[in-house]
């Protein structure tokens, strides 16, 4: 039953405050009706007694404190999902942006979602080729892992993440394999960046795209991560895909949890982000992974830029303990020209040893190992041949394996 209130007390931010509300939710969808008749979707963050705190979707602008209207709708956000979602483009709450049709929903499904049990969860397996040396060879992305990305500003995340997505397969099975790629917070240029790349490769036909620009209204964002993964547990648990989500940049990410925590007037943590930034990073990276009753996967790449370059800063920080490994980008190999600037003496994939042979694991091994014992001559072939490489270059497996044989036998 639909409760309606004209009882709204105070605007601060995108947050609002309802009093004289009973038999409300928690992760309950409202709307708020102006004088106008124009409706604002918004959900219930905060129960205190009989008040209730609901954070917009769009701006508060107009909203009347005597002669609006907050209507309770009785279910959670929801979104409608279909395989036929696939080559659309929605905005970070699940609008059509695309000019396309609504969907023809075959399921409404909410957006929280739930983590993957770990009594029912399987660990990563199964090598995904990208086509780019440095991940394929060393940092292996594996089937069902959560691999993340930590950049720093200005560096080329963005290239890496677009190739990422547009070269990603299984050599075993790649027509079912999928890409859903959430924009959080990036500028129209990036956006613009990522649709030509999708268009130009061709991958957008099997990629679902959510995106929130920067300037759309930051409690978007908070939606945006979790529309996508309930599109991909979609596509993974009911249509056995195996899909790929891309995720940048958490970082906005969680400047949105602390923007709309500093206008609810929470206590804050470490350098202003909420003291449940963990629990809500893991409700996000915890979807992710593979599932014993199921033959779909999800595997999960959140990009995200670590202000001052600091490894320490605490979304870096809480990224690292929930996630399998990471990628981490380097500003000095940048600056020397790298042209995919990853630090491989601080980058890991936990679950690499599942996803490779012996041979591999025997190059990967050695060629770190003379790497880091720091030959001058090694470390600028390796940095030549190993970490450049042309846009438009896809080197397979045995491609990177024969480079790094090849770099190998300077040491001889």
């Amino acid at each position: 039953m639909i409760k309606e209130y004209r009882t709204i007390q105070e605007i601060s931010g995108p947050l609002v405050v309802i009093n004289n509300v009973r038999s409300a939710a928690v992760g309950e969808l409202a709307e708020i009706e102006l004088p106008t008749g124009e409706r604002r979707r918004c959900r219930i963050v905060e129960i205190d007694e009989s008040a209730v705190v609901v954070q917009l979707f769009e701006n508060t602008d107009d909203i009347n404190l005597m002669s609006s209207t907050a209507r309770f709708l009785g279910r959670a956000l929801e979104l409608a999902v279909s395989g036929d979602m696939l080559g659309r483009v929605f905005n970070g709450i699940g609008e059509p942006i695309d000019n396309g049709l609504p969907v023809l929903a075959e399921a409404n499904n909410d957006i929280n979602g739930f983590p993957v049990n770990p009594v029912s969860r399987e660990s990563p397996d199964g090598f995904i080729e990208t086509g780019i040396s440095v991940i394929d060879g060393l940092i292996p992305l594996v089937k069902g892992q959560r691999l993340p990305i930590f950049s720093c500003p200005g560096l080329p995340h963005e290239a890496l993440a677009a190739r990422i997505a547009c070269q990603a397969s299984l050599s075993d099975n790649a027509e079912n394999f999928a890409v859903v790629f959430a924009a959080i917070g990036i500028t129209f240029d990036e956006y613009d960046y990522f649709m030509r790349e999708f268009n130009r490769t061709g991958v957008i036909d099997r990629a679902v795209v959510f995106a929130n620009l920067a300037g759309d209204p930051a409690s978007q964002r908070i939606a945006t991560p979790r529309m996508a993964l309930t599109t991909a547990e979609y596509l993974a648990f009911e249509k056995d895909m195996h899909v790929l989500v891309v995720l940048t940049d958490m970082t906005n990410y969680a400047d949105a949890l602390r923007e709309i925590s500093g206008a609810a007037k929470e206590t804050p943590g470490r350098q202003g982000y909420p003291g449940y930034m963990h629990s809500d990073f893991s409700s996000i990276y915890e979807r992710a992974g593979r599932r014993v009753d199921k033959s779909g996967s999800i595997t999960m790449i959140p990009i995200l830029t670590m202000p001052g370059d600091d490894k320490t800063h605490p979304v870096p920080d809480v990224t690292g303990y929930i996630t399998d490994g990471q990628t981490v980008l380097s500003r000095e190999l940048y600056k020397k020209g790298v042209a995919i600037p990853v630090d491989v003496l601080r980058s890991q994939s936990r679950f690499r040893d599942s996803a490779i042979g012996q041979d591999h694991a025997d190059v990967t091994n050695q060629l770190l190992r003379a790497y880091a014992e720091g030959s001058a001559e090694f470390a600028k072939e390796f940095e030549r041949r190993y970490l450049t490489q042309r846009r438009d270059e896809y080197r397979t497996i045995e491609d990177t394996l024969e480079i790094g044989r090849e770099l190998l036998s300077i040491l001889t």
